[in-house]
């Protein structure tokens, strides 16, 4: 089987319809839409049921979900074995938030070249969205993210607690401050924004990435919500300042693999993250 055609059906399962599956796999509708059809024949099974609310998979559907990923994960399997650079036995893949590449992961890419010299690590950046999509085509092996979504056959496990503070370019600055940047870090955190600043103007500034926040405060000033392990350094380089009387807020990491994987070396970049996450939690965040 065309593993095209799997990787199509598994981006339909996981966004819900073909447009998003289409935006995703960066062709038309009517693509996807063949490709579904070409399958559906190959199996003899309709695999989604087309309605208002999108593709939804029939019993059909959901039997052979587990199939395509295990198609997939084959065929990259074997991509990476057979690419594998001389004197590695195994690789893994892992892509995260780019918070969580300062300071946590580079520890953890330490911890793993010390533990297993013999696996070669591939490491990615990337949005909830395409991290959970890459685990469920199989291209990455584990996730490590704020805001993961539930899906079948991926175990979704906690890490640690990121404590998010308010910080400012200077110690003088008002609040509300005309300057704050908001730093989309999920839903959980707009939420816990909202109840606290009910009453707080719309931010001017917003971004998606923490760093876009951090350099707009060290250029040209104002305030925003990042997490202390980032911000700490600044803190007591006086270059930000934490406003104490700023309520702060928790923002839980977590990481998300394959429940049906046994690979030694998925298990054991697992503890290595397990093992400095417990330390990151009793650190404080």
């Amino acid at each position: 089987m065309d593993t095209e055609l799997a990787r199509t059906f598994l981006a339909v399962a996981a966004s819900g319809n073909f447009v998003a599956a289409a935006n995703r796999l960066f062709v038309t509708q009517s693509t996807v839409s063949a490709r579904i059809h070409t399958l559906e024949t190959t199996l003899g099974a309709r695999l989604f049921q087309r309605g208002r609310n999108g593709a939804e998979l029939t019993p059909a559907g959901k039997r052979f979900l587990r199939h395509a990923k295990h198609l997939v994960r084959t065929v990259e399997q074997a991509r990476h074995d057979v690419g594998l650079p001389q004197g590695f036995s195994d690789v893994l893949t892992l892509s995260g938030r780019i918070a969580l590449w300062e300071g946590f992961l580079p520890h953890w890419v330490a911890w793993m070249r010390d533990a297993a010299p013999e696996v070669s690590l591939r490491l990615e950046i990337g949005f909830e969205p395409d991290i959970m999509q890459g685990l469920i085509e199989a291209t990455v092996d584990v996730g490590v993210m704020y805001t993961p979504t539930s899906r079948t056959g991926l175990v979704v496990e906690a890490l640690f607690d990121e404590t998010l503070v308010l910080v400012a370019s200077d110690r003088k600055r008002s609040w509300p401050d005309p300057g704050y940047i908001h730093i989309d870090w999920g839903p959980e955190f707009h939420a816990q924004f909202s109840e606290h600043y009910a009453n707080v103007p719309p931010p001017a500034l917003v971004a998606n990435i923490g760093w876009l926040g951090v350099q707009q405060l060290l250029t040209y000033g104002g305030s925003g919500y990042f997490p202390m392990r980032l911000v700490r350094h600044l803190i007591e380089e006086r270059r930000l300042w934490h406003v104490k009387n700023g309520p702060s807020f928790k923002l839980p990491a977590w990481m998300v693999y394959p429940r049906d994987n046994d690979n030694a070396t998925l298990k054991q970049a697992l503890e290595g993250l397990r093992e400095l996450a417990r330390a990151e939690q009793a650190a404080g965040g």
